[in-house]
């Protein structure tokens, strides 16, 4: 028979090596998040200055899938504009189109020249 010290030392152990088995395991299951893929993922980042940026995050799924063009600083996010995914907004109505081509037009110029006023 063992002695306490040693049963004590192998619940020790096996607690240790029980920890990254756990870690890894909520990683790769829906109650750890994994099962929320799609939900919101970052398009892209236009950084303005050392503290700006300007995000734009895709939200949602299917039907309810939306661009969220979000202002973001370091002590407050603000949402600029919001649009649909850029393959849907060429299926849209054609009057989403022109506003959707003048924002990314906008966009450009201030990614070119990023001292310019809009």
């Amino acid at each position: 028979m063992l002695s306490s010290g040693m049963t004590s030392l192998l619940w020790f152990v096996a607690i240790i090596a029980m920890i990254p088995v756990a870690l890894w395991l909520l990683k790769r299951t829906p109650m750890g998040g994994a099962g929320g893929g799609g939900v919101m993922r970052s398009v892209a980042a236009l950084p303005l200055s050392a503290s700006q940026r300007i995000v734009t995050v895709e939200v949602g799924q299917g039907d309810e899938r939306r661009w969220l063009v979000l202002g973001v600083t370091a002590t407050q996010i603000t949402t600029l504009h919001t649009m649909l995914p850029a393959a849907e907004a060429q299926t849209a109505a054609a009057p989403a189109a022109p506003a959707a081509a003048g924002f990314a037009q906008l966009l450009n110029r201030l990614r070119k020249d990023p001292g310019a006023t809009p």
